[in-house]
This record gives C-alpha cells, sequence and structure tokens, in this order.
C-alpha cells in the first residue's frame, strides 16, 4: 500500500459547504492518483484518499 506525505498539501474548502460553520469538507489537489478529503473542522485528523476515478464519478453524480 502506498503512503501520502500531506504535511504541505494545499487544502482547499468544497463549494458545497456552508460559511456557518457547520459540515465542511475539504479537498488537495495536486496528489497524484489520489484526491484527499478531510473534516475542516478537525484538519489535525484522518484524510480519506479517494482514487481519482471514483472522484471523478462522485462530482460528476452530484
Amino acid at each position: 500500500m502506498r503512503e501520502y506525505d500531506l504535511t504541505n498539501a494545499r487544502w482547499r474548502k468544497s463549494t458545497y459547504s456552508d460559511d456557518n460553520g457547520g459540515e465542511c469538507v475539504e479537498v488537495a489537489d495536486g496528489v497524484p492518483g489520489v484526491v484527499p478529503v478531510r473534516d475542516s473542522k478537525n484538519p489535525g485528523g484522518p484524510a480519506l484518499l479517494i482514487g481519482e476515478a471514483a472522484w471523478v464519478a462522485f462530482i460528476r453524480a452530484c
């Protein structure tokens, strides 16, 4: 299994997230082969690593 170093990842808030402190998701771009996703309320917590093809299918379905 491949390991990813997300220490210097550039996270951005999802456009589907609100600004009222509610449920917010952040994604990081530029990580080859995967799209890291994390909870913006817990930036030091775990990140989900979603395969690029699965992410594209998810976004298209939204």
